[in-house]
């Protein structure tokens, strides 16, 4: 009789799937893995409506659990907040190591909800700091420049709200720091000064906090681009003996000046024009429309041995130009221009006629009181108030050969008397004023007059 050895190597049996009937290892549930997957979801447990709090005001979504952000749409931000709301299980084991896998969909839902910053400005009068930016000018052209300027560089993210007032804005934020980053974009962007402030709202004793309003007042430099500006004496000395007639040219963080007579260029930062402050001398309301009669090219500009950086991006000419609003006149104005290279005859330009311009400016009537006349009039004794209309007449009596014959004039003893070598300025000859006459007043209206000869 022999013995038979039992064979060391097992194999287990087979079964068929309960389902479908192909042969299958034995397991618990008697069924394949295919037909197991149709029947069993994996993803029980998994939402599959998912929402997200949005609030369009702000264009922010919130993120748990008490974070608002700003999401652009199929952004990779976008897809990460969406992937920490829904907790993914994609596979599973089961059945003695086999793994199930399953695709299914979510569908994301976007609600409206107000975020909690929102709310509170919504409050009445909620806000930690303002700032309010004014300039004292007659238009709006540095604010529309500096809106720009907050578009394209997001600076207006963390603004709770804008409040545009009769010269200026007002921005509104929930935090000091925020507004301490805007002014210093503003100081960076155009030339300006500011000053700060705070009030106490409220307190706490047993935890030592404090809670205040932040107030930053931000003046622009009233001067904007293409102003004709009159410095003072002492700056133009400082900024090697510029006249004090000058252009604005640009304004950043520094006023770029140009003397359209020797066409010098000087930078002013702000304290400097703080110190030495300007304004400008005639509004856009008062510009005139020229034609160009003649122009020529100054080949040789006087420059003082001081003189600072002269342009080399202008030309500087002598025109010769007439108001088309005086065309039918023989009047015509010469002037000094640092727009030579743009300039041609039978162009027509804007320009300022400051000679009838009512200038307003301390530096500029400085200026215009250094011009004596050597002559005067006869007055009479009355109570008047019209000075500067008085002084207009004078002028124009100076300008007009015409007018003077039916006035007496009379050379003034107490200035001296200039020569009559510059024919083509307007003025009063010497043949037409009788020398020293001396003229005393009475209540009467009759008057004492000697002539010395």
């Amino acid at each position: 009789m022999e013995y038979m050895t039992e064979s060391t190597d097992r194999s287990p049996g087979l079964i068929l799937c309960c389902e479908c009937g192909i042969a299958v290892s034995p397991n618990p549930a008697n069924i394949c893995v295919a037909c197991l997957q149709s029947k069993v979801g994996i993803s029980q447990g998994i939402p599959k409506q998912v929402s997200l709090l949005f609030y369009k005001q702000c264009q922010r979504y919130f993120q748990p659990p008490g974070t608002w952000i700003r999401c652009a749409l199929e952004s990779r931000e976008l897809l990460a907040l969406c992937s920490k709301d829904l907790k993914l299980r994609l596979q599973k084991e089961v059945m003695n190591g086999a793994v199930l896998q399953q695709v299914f969909v979510v569908d994301y839902a976007v609600q409206s909800q107000i975020c909690g910053d929102c709310h509170r400005v919504e409050a009445k009068g909620f806000w930690r700091a303002v700032i309010q930016v004014r300039q004292k000018t007659l238009h709006k052209k540095a604010f529309y420049y500096l809106e720009q300027l907050i578009l394209k560089y997001g600076m207006h993210q963390n603004t709770l709200r804008i409040k545009e007032i009769h010269d200026g804005l007002d921005f509104y934020y929930s935090s000091k720091p925020h507004a301490q980053k805007m002014v210093e974009f503003i100081q960076y962007t155009v030339t300006c000064r500011y000053n700060a402030s705070q009030r106490l709202i409220s307190q706490d004793v047993h935890s030592n906090t404090y809670n205040y309003k932040s107030t930053f007042s931000v003046e622009i430099v009233p001067i904007c681009q293409d102003n004709v500006v009159c410095l003072s004496p002492k700056l133009t000395q400082s900024l090697g003996n510029m006249n004090q007639i000058c252009v604005c040219i640009r304004i950043t963080s520094a006023i770029h000046l140009i003397d359209p007579n020797t066409l010098q260029v000087a930078d002013i930062d702000g304290s400097t024009f703080w110190s030495h402050s300007f304004s400008s001398l005639c509004h856009p309301k008062q510009l005139e429309e020229f034609i160009v009669m003649k122009c020529s090219i100054v080949q040789n500009i006087k420059h003082g041995a001081d003189a600072g950086m002269i342009s080399k991006k202008h030309t500087l000419r002598e025109v010769w130009v007439q108001k088309t609003s005086e065309m039918n006149t023989d009047k015509q104005y010469f002037c000094h221009t640092h727009l030579g290279h743009l300039l041609n005859p039978g162009e027509l330009v804007l320009g300022f006629d400051l000679a009838s311009c009512n200038l307003n400016d301390e530096h500029g009537n400085k200026m215009n009181s250094e011009f004596q006349i050597n002559w005067k009039l006869k007055e009479l004794n009355m109570d008047t108030d019209d000075e500067r209309q008085y002084q207009d007449f004078l002028e124009d009596l100076e300008e007009d050969e015409a007018i003077r014959k039916n006035v007496n004039i009379y050379r003034e003893s107490t200035i001296p008397v200039e020569s009559d070598d510059d024919e083509g300025a307007p003025g009063i000859s010497l043949a037409e004023m009788p020398e020293d006459f001396h003229i005393s007043h009475d209540a009467t209206g009759e008057e004492d007059a000697s002539m010395m000869i």
